[in-house]
């Protein structure tokens, strides 16, 4: 039988995601652990695989559309199945596929008959995929209980994850009717998690085939939104024949003739750009032309044409142009975080100079040792996280009825990536050495320049470090990262003349600027704060463990 495979929630933020690439096209089989295709979330790009066997039957976006999670993504069954039923809001693909025999249509009749007959206004809600790797979750905590109003938006659950416990939001409104699995159960993706709908609907006959639930569910979610997935159908149904057009062409080029986007699979596209190969350059031996790893390593680049050869074209002087750029996932969802941060925060920034002098002969001698590569924002990590065991009101988070204490940190580092920013995080900062620190610091760069971090390595920090002293920057103030108190910018090491002995000199100075949330840290905490993290950094051998 045809299974509907939706838009999943590849981190605990994502709302919506859209088709980077497909690595599959309609009419190819797939066997469970392909990689389907690559989807931009709001905070990398991740390999989505399938957890099913059978036929690409339907393509429901095409590369480069976005779409809400749990929309229809793509649908995989037998191979010249119908699904027809399902494009257009069915629930019931079993009656074609099992037509054999008179007895057999009559026991699949009835499962069909009754998801048909779903009370209007219902909605199953399935065990849902949080991360690219969860194949079954388990319920921590219930936010909601039976017979509670549910409004689009509310948190219905907290769901333990292959890589975190994440929050669970309800996208449809209605009452809590029941709950499939108690806190502390554990059920596969797509299994019956709970049931939504008006007050005092009978959902026994649901709840009493649980083996069936998951059918109607799945069918559920593109009827439910039939006012945006029935009417562009037909045009999707037609998506496929045009995507499988171009292969010819893919087989000698890696770029799809229809729009232009370069098929490479990560690790090529990662190699190429360390490497600096523009993939548009290279010829993929991959399935449909892919470009893959070896074809990077084998690359050797074309003669350039003689310098005489290339023309110039200036683009006439006072011509107005424009040219306009979808926002990414990533870009929304940092423009989303930073206006709850500028309105829901009340900050203040504090800021002292930092003599470096120390610092930098500390971290030439520590950099002698083997295989030991320590800088100075290793050093201001290290530094925050001893601050803060020592004024723990900055290792806080605010809500409207009570103020949270983190006894343990975790210092997050904000890392600039081609499409934005990101904050992975160092669980347990204040225990590591700088050693440690520097060589996960380092790690978690690589991977967030590949979009290989995942949301448990983006999540959990309690205080966060932002560095632009390497872009030449003396100063800058960050804004808080939500649900911090307080973030620490740090500018560029730079000469400057000091007072050192009653002499004027020429010293190394370093800015640091101290965001903090009013409602949590007042001024003076903050002050001292900051006066220990100078005092830590100055020093540095009060930091070596």
């Amino acid at each position: 039988m045809a299974t509907i495979i939706n838009m999943p929630r590849l981190s605990d933020t994502m709302t919506e995601g859209t088709v980077a690439q497909w690595l599959k096209k309609v009419g190819d089989k797939i066997e469970e652990g392909d990689i389907l295709a690559e989807i931009e979330t709001d905070k990398a790009t991740m390999e989505f695989e399938s957890f099913n066997e059978g036929v690409l039957l339907h393509i429901g976006l095409q590369e480069g559309d976005s779409a809400p999670v749990d929309s229809l993504l793509a649908i995989i069954g037998e191979e010249g199945e119908d699904v027809s039923a399902l494009l257009n809001g069915g629930a019931a693909p079993a009656e074609t596929t099992k037509e054999e025999t008179p007895a057999a249509p009559a026991q699949e009749e009835a499962p069909a008959a009754e998801a048909a007959a779903i009370p209007e206004g219902v909605t199953i809600i399935n065990m849902p995929r949080l991360s690219d790797t969860m194949t079954d979750g388990t319920v921590a905590t219930w936010l909601k209980k039976v017979g509670d109003k549910v409004e689009e938006g509310d948190i219905l659950a907290e769901i333990e994850t292959d890589k975190a416990t994440m929050e669970f939001e309800s996208f449809n409104e209605g009452t809590l009717l029941y709950v499939g699995l108690q806190e502390g159960e554990t059920a596969p993706v797509d299994s019956l998690l709970a049931i939504i709908g008006e007050a005092g609907t009978d959902v026994s006959a649901i709840v009493a085939n649980p083996g069936t639930s998951a059918a109607p569910a799945k069918a559920e979610t593109p009827k439910a939104e039939a006012p945006k997935a029935a009417a562009p159908a037909p045009a999707k149904t037609e998506a496929p024949k045009t995507a499988a057009a171009p292969t010819a062409t893919k087989k000698v080029s890696a770029i799809n003739s229809e729009n232009g986007r370069i098929v490479a699979s990560p690790l090529a596209k990662a190699l190429a750009e360390e490497k600096g190969i523009n993939l548009a350059k290279v010829v993929g031996t991959g399935e449909g032309g892919r470009i893959v790893k070896v074809d990077i390593e084998n690359y050797v680049p074309a003669p350039e044409a003689p310098a005489a050869a290339k023309t110039v074209v200036a683009a006439p002087v006072g011509e107005i142009s424009q040219r306009e750029e979808k926002n990414s996932n990533m870009r929304k969802a940092i423009a989303r975080a930073l206006d709850k941060s500028q309105t829901e925060n009340v900050n203040f920034t504090i800021s002292l100079d930092v003599d470096m002098d120390n610092a930098m002969a500390s971290r030439a001698i520590i950099n002698q040792l083997p295989d030991t590569k320590v800088s100075f924002n290793d050093l201001v990590v290290k530094a925050s996280a001893m601050a803060l065991k020592k004024h723990p009101q900055i290792n806080t988070e605010w809500t409207v009825e009570k103020t949270i204490y983190n006894e343990h940190i975790a210092v997050g580092v904000a890392v600039a990536i081609e499409d934005g920013l990101v904050v992975p995080v160092i669980p347990f900062t204040d225990t590591k050495s700088l050693t440690q620190i520097g060589a996960e610091v380092k790690d978690l760069a690589i991977k967030a320049k590949k979009k290989k971090l995942t949301p448990a390595e983006m999540s959990g920090s309690t205080f966060t470090v932002s560095n632009l002293g390497m872009f030449g920057v003396d100063n800058f103030t960050s804004i808080i990262n939500q649900p911090n108190s307080a973030i620490l910018s740090v500018g560029g090491i730079k000469q400057k003349p000091v007072v050192k002995n009653g002499e004027i000199v020429v010293g190394n100075v370093m800015n640091l600027t101290l965001s903090c949330d009013h409602r949590t840290i007042d001024g003076a905490v903050g002050a001292a704060f900051l006066n220990t993290l100078k005092q830590y950094i100055e020093n540095p051998v009060t930091m070596i463990a």
